[in-house]
């Protein structure tokens, strides 16, 4: 029995028969291993070189809406916002907004922008929320003229009197307050409509009209424009008495008589 054990064959590992059945030697055995060893260590290696020549994906267009303004186009908007396909892509999503010529855009027109600048939507944005600009304030002479204009004066003596001394006052006519009342009272004692038929005047068929009894070829020739043809008006009838007082005694203060 232990003879027979002698030349008993030794049992072997599965796979230390894979590896023998494969070749012969040691040679067999030994490089099979390696090169598993060196291609699990290639791996890792390769993977970043593969990740870095793999594209950025492109960034998505945003949609903004853009106001025309003059000097315009659809090619400089397009440029301006880079957008895909240039300004035939943009008349393309505008086409309505446009018409059929996209030459032609106005001032104030609408546009729906498709842009893939990051800023251009947040720019675009604060430039459309920003407070208009106070109007600029009129010359001092405009305002003036629009506070005159404004004023309203009470439609009695008082107030004709007020509204004739502010526009002798734009005119350059010297007079006060007290002068022209002083020469009212005493000429027609504040009656507009009063007129002289007896006197010389109305002789030689001119007769003295309104507060300050003017005679018609007076009226016309020391008239004040920005006030009614009318001797009969109040305010007219004084401004032009007072015209005619101060080219002849120098301010209707000067007057105490007929005149």
């Amino acid at each position: 029995m232990a003879a027979r054990g002698k030349h008993r064959r030794p049992r072997t590992n599965p796979l230390t028969r894979g590896i023998i059945a494969a070749g012969t030697g040691g040679a067999a055995l030994t490089l099979p291993l390696l090169g598993a060893t060196h291609a699990s260590a290639a791996e890792p290696q390769s993977a970043p070189a593969a990740a870095q020549s793999v594209p950025r994906a492109a960034q998505p267009a945003k949609s903004l809406t853009y106001t025309v303004v003059k000097g315009d186009s659809l090619a400089r908007i397009a440029d301006k916002y880079d957008v895909s396909g240039g300004w035939k892509q943009l008349y393309k999503d505008n086409r309505a907004a446009v018409g059929d010529n996209p030459k032609l855009i106005h001032p104030g027109l609408k546009l729906t922008v498709k842009t893939t600048k990051t800023d251009a939507a947040k720019k675009t944005a604060t430039k459309s929320s920003a407070p208009a600009k106070p109007a600029a304030k009129p010359a001092g002479g405009v305002a003036q003229a629009t506070q005159a204009s404004a004023k309203t004066y009470a439609n009695n003596l008082d107030g004709w009197i007020r509204e004739s001394l502010d526009i002798m006052a734009q005119k350059g006519i010297p007079g006060s307050y007290d002068g022209i009342y002083r020469n009212i009272m005493r000429e027609s004692s504040g009656n507009p409509l009063a007129i002289n038929n007896w006197d010389s005047n109305a002789v030689k068929g001119t007769p003295s009209k309104g507060l300050l009894q003017v005679i018609d070829p007076t009226f016309a020739a020391y008239h004040v424009s920005g006030t009614p043809y009318d001797p009969y008006d109040p305010v007219a009838n004084i401004t032009a008495a007072c015209n005619y007082a101060a080219d002849r005694y120098g301010s209707i203060d000067n007057v105490n008589g007929p005149y």
